[in-house]
């Protein structure tokens, strides 16, 4: 039996100086609350507080950072746990996907999630086997056991992180009753709070997009046959999510670009999606004038516009039409900003109540683009590295190109994006570590002193999430 060594000073510089510098300022952030601004985590799992069912339910088939590397190493989805959308094929009982993921741990070698895991199972619930093939049902039955335990169950756990605010990600025409469930209950301390994320009504090019129009009417009472309606439909829901404790939006559009269109112009194409008789070119151009209009109520309402484009979603349609989205199939594309925000910039961007957080898998616009966009408008903050970069050496890389031009006030600390709800802690835990170690080199070369990079990694690790997203 292999176990779990999780090093102290793992993720710190190698080179003395430096790991002594950023093992003190490690320190100073190790304990702070965790601000988690922008994630997927579902708020009935905290609502109803249910134990975990089991380990693969927990670490595998929710998690597409698992399933797809299990998929690129032969695993058939059903093994993983995922149903095909017709139901038939079958799935895979939880403990052989667990012995699924124990038997291809070599596969993870190198990897974030490996990191994640491994820290997860020693540190969050107290199992420091290394998986194999060999131990895994021995872990699968020493996690059912930890389940079982009232201190591991999700509130409790949520108390133990150090969450003080957690943001979920949701569906505009939600009735948001767990959130509301949550607030009414006089045993729940925690704070959770809802976030708009409304691609599916804004994009005419996306299936049932007429469909979920109508729907968005129904909930707000209003007439989305027509345009101005459609638009103070969404004004409406949004105000509805800032009463549930809501502090930002969420868009995810295939790229950036942004156009304002006349009134009329925003009708006639929106009267030609619903139709169905509109052009890709058409279709497009709504998606990217609606863009505008999320940030004018962004304006009006105050909610954090967080924008984050550049995936090719469903990358492999046989797999999407068997079994549906959010498993690991969207692949990132190259990007473009500059030009592409110039419209919705010109507007909005010196606005005194506007406030965009870009996030971007092309690191190749990090110094290119993003950074001098933030060191000039007042409006713009750069979001962490997210999904496929947020891994140790993306992190590094993010701060050496962006700090020169936006220093490190115009970033939003860490966001973790994550439905794992037990890699939360590890993900913010990594983050601070890694900043640590990118401060730690500032003050060896003396370019910064120690007392300010001390200031600086409490910042990133809990102030600017706080203050960026306006908690």
């Amino acid at each position: 039996m292999a176990r779990i060594d999780l090093h102290a000073d793992r993720l710190l510089p190698a080179e003395p100086a430096r790991r002594a510098v950023a093992r003190r300022l490690y320190e100073e952030v190790r304990e702070l609350p965790i601000v988690s601004p922008h994630g997927h985590v579902d708020p009935v799992l905290l609502q109803q507080d249910r134990p975990f069912d089991n380990p693969a339910a927990l670490f595998v088939t929710p998690d597409h950072y698992v399933t797809r590397m299990l998929h690129a190493h032969g695993v058939p989805l059903p093994e993983l746990g995922i149903p095909r959308r017709d139901g038939g094929g079958g799935v895979a009982d939880p403990r052989q996907t667990w012995r699924r993921l124990c038997e291809r741990w070599d596969a993870f070698r190198g990897t974030p999630s490996r990191y994640w895991l491994e820290a997860e199972l020693a540190q969050v619930f107290d199992v420091p086997i290394r998986p194999s093939a060999a131990d895994a049902d021995l872990i699968y039955d020493r996690l059912m056991k930890r389940f079982a335990l009232p201190e591991y169950r999700p509130r409790a756990l949520f108390e133990r992180f150090g969450v003080e605010v957690l943001a979920t990600t949701d569906d505009p025409c939600g009735d948001l009753s767990a959130h509301r469930s949550l607030r009414e209950d006089p045993s729940w301390k925690g704070r959770v709070v809802p976030t708009f994320r409304a691609d599916a009504y804004l994009d005419p090019s996306l299936p049932g997009w007429t469909a979920r129009v109508e729907e968005l009417g129904s909930v707000a009472g209003l007439d989305t046959t027509i345009y101005s309606g459609y638009v103070e439909a969404l004004e409406a829901r949004r105000a509805f999510f800032k009463a549930h404790g809501a502090t930002a939006t969420d868009q995810g559009p295939p790229d950036a670009g942004t156009i304002i269109l006349a009134p009329s112009e925003a009708a006639r194409l929106f009267a030609r999606a619903l139709q169905g008789t509109a052009t890709p070119e058409e279709r497009r151009a709504f998606r990217q004038h609606m863009l505008c209009e999320m940030a004018r109520m962004s304006c009006d309402d105050g909610l954090v516009m967080q924008l984050h484009p550049g995936v090719l979603r469903n990358h492999h349609p046989p797999t999407w039409r068997d079994f549906g989205t959010d498993i690991g199939a969207d692949i990132p594309v190259a990007i473009e900003f500059t030009r592409a925000l110039q419209p919705l910039l010109d507007l909005y961007g010196t606005h005194p109540n506007f406030r965009i957080v870009l996030f971007t898998l092309d690191e190749t616009t990090w110094s290119r683009e993003l950074a001098p966009l933030a060191g000039f408008y007042p409006s713009v903050y750069l979001g962490a590295p997210w999904w496929f970069l947020d891994t140790p050496d993306a992190m590094l890389r993010f701060r050496a190109a962006v700090t020169d031009t936006a220093g490190f006030a115009k970033t939003s600390g860490f966001v973790d994006d994550t439905r794992a709800f037990c890699s939360i802690p590890v993900r913010h835990d990594t983050a601070r570590r890694i900043d640590c170690a990118y401060l730690s080199r500032l003050v060896v070369e003396h370019r910064l002193d120690e007392e300010e990079a001390v200031e600086t990694a409490r910042d990133l690790a809990h102030r600017l999430p706080r203050e960026v997203f306006r908690f």
